[in-house]
């Protein structure tokens, strides 16, 4: 994707808008570049926008008072996140920074809160979505604590294929093993070594820039 309108035909929730209400979206959404590396938002900071990632990668991050990083998980094209601290945070709680150059729609508070009290299409959607990212943060927490490195990067990539949250990805993403390290906590020399046991396995295959997905239900089933 390479535009909001292209981002908005490919989100769940904005398929059920009006043309007077996907126009208003569109008109009050801003899209910016960032960098690689570069903070989307801190933790600290206001929060007063939805966020979405129309082309790029992000990863969301909190830091610990003994300098620790911990990530939570990573947000690919074609994703939104940030409503629960919309709807009950006042300051951002963790960081968003970029994995590579991305393409970023900011959603103003008051547009995201206009569509919470007018249209019942973009709550039920906001159910699902805060349903799906409560798992996927319980499925983060076990992945740390129970598996060994080869299923946590299995883990990792199938994260990235969740199809509520993000939606129309296609079976060959780019990522490079450095960004999959970040994502499953592993180092990169850790990376290349799991994913010759994937591969093995039938559930990968390297692409040209990143991954192929062979084998999803077995790469989210992997290390059972």
């Amino acid at each position: 994707m390479e535009t909001l309108n292209e981002l908005l035909s490919a989100s769940l929730w904005a398929r059920s808008l009006t043309p007077a209400q996907l126009e208003r979206v569109e008109a009050e959404t801003q899209v910016r570049e960032f960098a690689a590396g570069a903070f989307v938002c801190r933790k600290g900071e206001p929060v007063e926008q939805w966020i979405g990632v129309v082309d790029g990668l992000v990863k969301m991050t909190s830091v610990g008072p003994s300098g620790k990083t911990t990530t939570f998980t990573g947000v690919t094209s074609g994703g939104w996140f940030g409503e629960g601290s919309l709807l009950k945070d006042r300051t951002r709680k963790y960081d968003i920074e970029t994995l590579r150059a991305s393409r970023i729609a900011l959603m103003p508070r008051a547009t995201f809160t206009w569509l919470l009290d007018t249209d019942l299409g973009f709550n039920r959607f906001l159910l699902m979505q805060l349903n799906e990212r409560l798992g996927q943060f319980i499925s983060v927490v076990e992945q740390d604590r129970l598996l060994e490195p080869d299923a946590r990067v299995a883990r990792s990539l199938a994260g990235l294929f969740n199809p509520l949250l993000y939606p129309d990805q296609a079976a060959d993403i780019q990522i490079s093993q450095e960004e999959i390290g970040y994502l499953s906590g592993v180092s990169r020399q850790r990376v290349n070594q799991a994913l010759q046991v994937l591969e093995k396995a039938g559930l990968v295959r390297p692409a040209y820039g990143g991954i192929s997905i062979v084998d999803l239900e077995g790469l989210r089933r992997f290390g059972e």
